[in-house]
């Protein structure tokens, strides 16, 4: 057996006692992005990584108390927060992905009664939505994912963009124990949801309605925690945000390396 591939078992044996605690928003997980990271990681090094699903605000709260080693995150206001505040370190881009506004597809007549397809701004087409709802009661509903993760917050910002403040019975929480895309078709209703996810989980009840806004654009982070010192964890993040990493984030679908 090659030397290297000695080492790496070894490493591997070491690391079962021990893994490396990841963090990961429940769109990255979804996606199948962190799995793709940790088995790629994990073939590389030997290095055994725990992916841990959470929304993207509980997940970084973890991070600070030191509970996590480390995360992958898309909610950049947040991040940028600790950061700033020296409770995270070693945050590096790692992926670019965006989010799309998706709704009942659009069959002739029928369909898409916010008439909301084939836009591009998003902040326009949440006004269009909030008026279509106001004026026709009952005939639209926007599905929010409602739980502290990346995409609820990149819906957050959206309503604010759109200088609108989004209110039951047209606007509903999604059950988080299932899945949001799930839940819109089931209700012929509206979301935001992530694109990664959409490519992985999308069906035909439901089409894409707004994309290419630079709004929806989806910076995606490694970090490390301050108070926690996993071994592995630097070697982690270099390697994640290095060339292996980016070859990995290449071949998924809904993502790309992060600009030069």
């Amino acid at each position: 057996m090659p030397f290297a591939s000695r080492l790496a078992q070894a490493q591997q044996r070491r690391s079962l006692a021990d893994p490396l605690r990841l963090g990961a928003d429940t769109a990255l997980v979804d996606s199948g992005l962190a799995h793709a990271l940790q088995r790629a990681f994990g073939r590389d090094t030997g290095v055994v990584v725990q992916v841990i699903r959470r929304p993207a605000l509980p997940l970084l709260e973890s991070l600070e108390r030191g509970e996590l080693d480390a995360a992958l995150s898309n909610a950049p206001d947040a991040e940028s927060r600790l950061d700033a505040q020296g409770l995270v370190h070693d945050r590096r881009p790692i992926a670019e992905g965006s989010f799309v506004i998706v709704g009942p597809a659009p069959r002739g007549k029928a369909g898409d009664p916010a008439g909301l397809g084939g836009g591009r701004d998003a902040a326009a087409a949440l006004r269009r939505l909030r008026d279509v709802a106001m004026a026709a009661p009952g005939t639209i509903r926007f599905v929010s994912a409602n739980d502290g993760s990346g995409t609820h917050a990149a819906e957050q910002a959206l309503w604010r963009a759109a200088g609108v403040a989004p209110t039951p019975p047209w606007h509903v929480g999604a059950d988080p124990a299932r899945s949001l895309l799930l839940q819109t078709g089931e209700l012929g209703a509206y979301a935001l949801v992530e694109r990664g996810v959409w490519s992985a989980q999308g069906g035909a009840a439901l089409a894409v309605l707004i994309d290419g806004d630079p709004k929806l654009v989806e910076p995606v982070h490694v970090m490390r925690s301050f108070r926690a010192s996993h071994p592995a964890g630097k070697m982690f993040v270099d390697w994640i945000a290095g060339r292996r990493g980016h070859s990995v984030v290449a071949k998924q679908r809904g993502y790309r390396p992060p600009p030069a």
